[in-house]
């Protein structure tokens, strides 16, 4: 019974897929003259019907609409206490077994970074251990003691290459740990970010001013000096390749290499931001502070969505690629769900670190893990429904051979954006630009037309409203004006009237009719 269902919901799939363009079927096939036409289209049909049909399959084997996660049997039972030892005994033995931890003795805390296809880790440690893994098979690849420290690490386009922010300077390493280049450009930096479509590496740090450096070419293609004070906090939005910056007096920056002032600057926390992310979407953000609050905001509006109670300042905040959010205070690292689009009543999961104090957390791509960098060492945690089961190849694939390393590099340099492409609106680059005349006319007509409504609204109300008798004459105007005239002496004349008539009325007195009054 199960085999009959699933093979009429195949055959529904290939119907459904059917209905789209394909090449000539075999009745127009006849209407060819030449035979070598008319076999090739009838070889292109048979193709094209086959490769239909196969997409079709894998689309309900893939089944891309449902991923994972903890779904409660009751409304007594709570996500966010289930523990990491209950998740792995749940889980098979290959997803368990995911979940590790390194002690690394008195060299943290440690900064982490994952590789875009979720297959290598990069360990930093502040007192200068660099370590890069094959955290699957759990392989040390290199291991380097720079004797400095590191404030922060990631790859570049690929494993073969990784940057760390060092005590002065920003140093290139390759896969054996050796240095193959060392930027001077780059001086006290905090925070470092790649931009993969760009072959771009950004750095800001105390000085506050932000770099984009060719990892190509090795030129320095823009300096901003954001006067803003020193910088802690950056992060990239993937969907236009703008970078994000958080400053201590808690706004939130957003920076092309095109403009020497931010496209935007937000207000988000009533103290200095520690942490932002952006979704793959580009439509959220994601903001922590000193003032204990995780903040949602809608790139599109720059308003804000949703606000949430930390009990502690937060200190690093990631977002997964199936949109759960990670923050990490102290030794605690909890994961919200659904908190983007709407607010989440609860988090989705809780952790306790029992290895100090965390420094940085990181969602690794196509896997349900996130890594933990703390004072003890890198710990790995799982995460039901955190990362996308199925992985593009042209993207990142994380059974990538050295073969299809190569060509991708290539093809990525051959498809490398200009650093002018930088934009808020991706969707803008290829537009018409038009000419500075014509936006002046555009906005004089915009305007033109606001006014002609405006009048026309206040003509139809002053014509719907009912005029009495006597009730706009000039006395009666003059009089409410003078209502609202405030005179020194008025006050002062009001209180003499007030004394006079009391005064007129004792000598009158009271056993007088009133009609006889005027006569005394």
């Amino acid at each position: 019974m199960a085999a009959s269902k699933s093979q009429k919901a195949l055959r529904w799939k290939h119907r459904e897929a059917r209905g789209g363009p394909s090449v000539p079927s075999r009745k127009d096939d006849f209407s060819a003259q030449d035979v070598k036409v008319k076999a090739r289209l009838k070889r292109e049909g048979a193709l094209d019907r086959e490769a239909v049909k196969n997409a079709a399959g894998v689309e309900f084997w893939l089944n891309t609409h449902d991923h994972g996660e903890i779904e409660p049997e009751n409304e007594l039972e709570k996500t966010w206490r289930l523990k990491q030892d209950e998740v792995a005994s749940l889980v098979e033995v290959g997803a368990a077994s995911k979940r590790y931890d390194l002690k690394l003795g008195q060299l943290g805390p440690y900064a982490c970074s994952y590789s875009r296809d979720g297959r290598w880790l990069l360990l930093g440690g502040k007192k200068g251990h660099l370590a890069m893994l094959d955290w699957q098979k759990h392989k040390v690849v290199c291991e380097v003691q720079v004797r400095e420290t590191v404030k922060d690490v990631c790859f570049l386009h690929n494993n073969v290459f990784f940057a760390a922010a060092q005590r002065k300077e920003v140093y290139v390493y390759d896969k054996r740990g050796l240095e193959v280049h060392r930027m001077r450009d780059h001086k006290d930096v905090e925070k470092l970010c790649f931009l993969p479509n760009h072959f771009l590496l950004s750095s800001i740090g105390m000085q506050g001013v932000l770099r984009y450096q060719d990892t190509s070419t090795g030129e320095i293609v823009a300096q901003h000096r954001t006067k803003l004070g020193p910088c802690k906090a950056m992060c990239l939005n993937s969907y236009n390749g703008v970078v994000l910056c958080g400053h201590a007096g808690g706004t939130a920056t957003m920076w092309s290499p095109n403009m020497t002032t931010p496209l935007v600057k937000m207000l988000c926390h009533r103290g200095p931001v520690n942490s932002l992310a952006v979704d793959q979407s580009g439509r959220y953000l994601v903001t922590v502070g000193t003032d204990k609050q995780m903040k949602v905001w809608d790139v599109r509006t720059f308003k804000l969505l949703h606000a949430y109670f930390c009990s502690a300042p937060a200190k690093s905040v990631e977002i997964s690629q199936r949109g759960l959010v990670g923050i990490s205070w102290g030794s605690r690292v909890q994961v919200w769900k659904d908190a983007l689009q709407t607010k989440a009543s609860a988090p989705y999961m809780n952790h306790q670190q029992s290895s100090g104090h965390i420094r940085q957390i990181r969602f690794c791509p196509y896997e349900d893990v996130v890594g933990i960098g703390h004072e003890g060492g890198f710990s790995s945690i799982l995460v039901p429904g955190a990362g996308e089961p199925n992985y593009d190849s042209f993207v990142a694939s994380p059974y990538q051979t050295r073969r299809e390393r190569r060509e991708h590099e290539v093809h990525s340099l051959l498809d490398k954006l200009q650093p002018d492409t930088i934009v808020l609106d991706p969707q803008s680059v290829g537009n018409i630009k038009l000419d500075p005349k014509q936006v002046v006319a555009q906005k004089k007509e915009q305007q033109r037309a606001a006014a002609a409504a405006i009048v026309s609204k206040q003509r139809t109300k002053n014509e719907s409203k009912q005029k009495m008798k006597g009730k706009n004459k000039p006395t009666k105007r003059h009089r409410k004006k003078q209502l609202n005239i405030i005179r020194d002496n008025k006050e002062a004349v009001e209180e003499l009237v007030k004394q006079k008539t009391a005064q007129n009325q004792r000598e009158v007195g009271e056993h007088v009719p009133s009609a006889l009054k005027r006569f005394f």
